[in-house]
Order: C-alpha cells, then structure tokens, then sequence
C-alpha cells in the first residue's frame, strides 16, 4: 500500500507540469482568433468560430533551454519556461491564493472568539442523534450555495469544521472532507444559477440569463439524491466497521476536539448573526455590484474585525489566531498556482486550441445524440486542462453554440453539457486547485480521494448523460 502511493500533492503537479510541457513537442500548434466581449458585466476574451489556423512549430537547440519567440510560428514549451511556469501560475492565480490566506486568517479569529466550536457544538447536540439528517441537512445548503451562487474557494476553510463533524459522528477524514466539498462541487456542476458557468455560457449562446430553471432544479435534486445515497452508505458501513474506511491505518487525532466546545452564548450569537448578514452581503454585491475576490476578501476582513471587537480579544491574541489560521492555510493556498501553471504550459505551446478544434471536428460528423454526450465527454476532459467554469466557458462556447446549431441541438443543450463536464470532473482532476487545497487541509492522500470518489462520479456522469439525452429529446 505505501509503495504504491500517489506523491505529495506538490510532487504530483510538478510532474504534470513537465508531462504538458513534453506535449506541446508533440501535439501540433494552432490558434483561434479571439476577441474582447462583456460578458456578465465583465469583460472576457472569446474565441471566435471559424478562425482556426495551424502554427508551424519552431523547433531549435537553443529553444529547448530557453524562450525564444518567433512570429507566425510556435515554440514549444522550453526548459526555461517549464521550470517559471509554476511561479507564473502562482502569479495568475494570486487573486484567488491571498483570497484562502485572507478567509483563513479570518477563520482563525472566528476559532479563537469561541464562535466557531460553540455553534458547531451547539449543532452537533441538536442533531447527534441522527448522524443521517444531519449529513443531509449540512450537504444539501451547501449544495444549493454551488448551484445558485457558484461557491467553491469559500468552502475550503469549513473542511477544518467538518471534519470534526465527521469525527463526532464516527466516519473517517473522507467523509469529513466530502461533507462540504462534494457537496459543494456537485451543485456547483448542477447548476441552476452559478454565475460563474451557467449565466457565463448562456451569456455567450445568446440564451435568456438562468433559462431552463425547472430542467436545472430537477437535475440539481436528482444528483442530491445520488449523492446523499453515496454518503450514507458510506457512513453506515464505517459506523458499524471501522476497518472498512478507506483511510483505516489514519487515527484521525484533531487538536480541536482535545477539549470540549464552549457554551453558545451572547456574544457567540452576535458574530454569527454579525458574519451571517456580511456574507449574504458579499453574495449579492458578486451578483449585482460587480465585485470578485479583492471585494470579498475585504468583506471578509471586516468580519474578522467585528469577531475581535464583539469577543474582546486582544490585538495580540487576535493578530496571532489571524496568522495561524493562515499558517494552516499554506498548503491549500499554493496548490492552486500550482494547478494553475498547467494551463500556462498548454497556453505557451499553443496547443489548447488545437485540442479544441479536433474535438469540435469530430462531433460534426456523428448523431445529435452521440455528439451531445460527446460534448460532455470533451468537456469533462478538458476541465483537467482549463480548470476554471469562467475560463472553459469563455474558450468553448464560443464554438460549442453554433456547433450545437449545426448538429440540430439546441444551444440550451450545449450549455447544460459544459455545465456538467465543467462541473464533476473537478472532483477527482489533480489540477482542480479547490479539491487538492481541500485534500491538502484535510490530509487526505489523493489514491484514498480517487478510491472513494470515482464509483460516485461515475454515477453521477450517468445520471448526466441521461438527462442530456432527455434535453436533446425535449429539444430543451
């Protein structure tokens, strides 16, 4: 078992890094013209149809080792731009890196004011008698918040939280983790409203914002129900035989619950009511003011400020929760620019595009039916390349829209398969920033994460495929 473990976190995506970086020798190079549009209020670059043209790779001695740069034609990644691309991914991601630094700081003065441990005590005392209602209560709200609002990066400092939950209740460090993160990343894939894929895609299909809500709702609700089947079943078994748990050999030691939670009282109440209010706050102004992760993260401080203030902690003792709340958010924060530097690799070779075009090629000449569970099947694939629902919408509806005209599917149909391909494979892909910061927190290794995750997508790609049957029979 130890012997054929996946490597740290780190190791892994290092090594995925250089794997992109060899492709782009071997896959061939070409580019869409691409062109600025305001796109939800933002302004996205889009690829436009129709404009792909191949590059002829420049091929050279001194390429190999440096970055070199030759009109009209294309380089292949160099050794060079191999070895900075993590620092350049860790340079693109920054917003979203500072963003889990600044939440977890803010969470390490929620901990330290008591706040944290009293309400989830108070929850636990509620609800431990029924380990079953409280898994569907905490699954489903988180559920909803991924498919009507997009969260995703908020969730990663609740997997602390949870996974105590998970050891309260007598389950193992993966069904912690999966308390919030599948549940988040599943109705972030079923989406009705997320922002961030859904309103983006039909934005650029040309499609009415949050269209086909009903067809969505359902989807959402089914995929829940399988989710939740998933869980309980695993919890069950664990429950009544510990040696089933995928992670058996971990003696799941959290320094949290060493003593136990205090009181929920006054003060307690006023910054959860205090926070809560913040928070919905900082939701709507995403939605209707325009504000992304820099407004958030501001959001966020204040809540920190309101935390100290109301619990009377100390500059001191605050200041020094702040920096170990973003002690323990060090490794989630960095993986995220790691994931990141694959796509630069893929950009600097300029073979993004050419993967896009192949794909878009071969399902113009297959069934309407094939060609929409094909576009699931590429989008699932290439979410492992462009792991972002903003970014892959951006670069593939442009073209999957009017494909989906010629195929005699209906744009909605091509949209709801981004929704879904974009959405759970981020489950298992290792350049999912959100799922190896949460592995990293959680300390779950990622052979354990795959052994448990992949029978429950496989299930819920099913459930996908069926229902974009249905889409393509109703002419959704």
């Amino acid at each position: 078992m130890t012997k054929s473990r996946i490597p740290h976190v780190f190791t892994l995506l290092t090594g995925l890094v250089f794997l992109c970086s060899l492709l782009t020798f071997l896959v061939p190079s070409g580019e869409y013209e691409r062109e600025d549009r305001v796109v939800e209020g933002r302004e996205r670059t889009v690829l436009v149809p129709g404009t792909f043209t191949t590059l002829p790779k420049d091929y050279s001695l001194g390429g190999l080792l440096f970055d070199q740069e030759s009109p009209g034609r294309a380089s292949p990644e160099s050794l060079e731009g191999a070895l900075s691309a993590i620092p350049r991914g860790m340079v693109e991601a920054a917003d979203i890196i500072f963003f889990i630094f600044i939440i977890g700081g803010v969470f390490g003065i929620l901990q330290a004011s008591g706040t944290i441990p009293a309400v989830l005590g108070a929850v636990l005392n509620r609800l431990r008698s029924s380990w079953r209602l409280l898994t569907v209560v905490l699954m489903v709200l988180i559920g909803i918040g991924g498919s009507t609002l997009g969260m995703g990066e908020e969730f990663i400092p609740l997997v602390p939280i949870f996974l105590i939950v998970a050891k309260e209740i007598g389950c193992d460090r993966i069904f912690g983790v999966a308390l919030v993160y599948v549940a988040g990343a599943v109705g972030f894939a079923a989406a009705t409203t997320n922002p961030f894929t859904v309103n983006i895609a039909q934005d650029i299909a040309q499609l009415p914002l949050n269209s086909a809500i009903p067809f969505r709702a359902l989807f959402f609700v089914a995929c829940m129900v399988v989710t939740l089947a998933y869980m309980l079943r695993y919890g069950a078994r664990i429950r009544k035989d510990p040696s089933s748990s995928l992670m058996v050999d971990d003696g799941f030691e959290l320094r949290t619950t060493d003593a136990a939670p205090p009181r929920l009282e006054r003060p307690h109440v006023v910054i959860l009511i205090s926070c809560t209010a913040i928070f919905v706050f900082i939701l709507y102004a995403v939605q209707e003011m325009g504000w992304w992760l820099t407004q958030m993260a501001g959001g966020f401080i204040l809540m920190g400020l309101i935390a100290t203030a109301v619990s009377r902690l100390s500059v001191r003792e605050a200041t020094t929760a702040a920096v170990r709340g973003m002690e323990e958010m060090t490794v989630a924060a960095l993986v995220v620019g790691f994931a990141r530097a694959i796509t630069v690799v893929l950009v600097d070779g300029q073979v993004l595009d050419t993967m896009i075009f192949a794909a878009a090629s071969v399902l113009q000449h297959v069934h309407r039916y094939v060609a929409a569970e094909g576009m699931l099947v590429f989008q699932s694939v290439l979410n492992f390349f462009i792991p972002s629902g903003s970014g892959q919408a951006a670069v593939t509806m442009p073209l999957m829209a009017p494909l989906a005209d010629v195929l005699g599917l209906t744009r909605q149909t091509a949209v709801f398969a981004f929704t879904c391909g974009d959405g759970f494979s981020n489950t298992v892909i290792p350049t999912s920033g959100i799922l190896m910061a949460s592995l990293g927190l959680a300390r779950v290794p990622y052979d354990r994460w795959l052994r448990f995750m992949v029978p429950l997508l496989l299930q819920l790609l099913a459930l996908a495929a069926v229902f974009l049957a249905i889409a393509v029979a109703i002419e959704l």
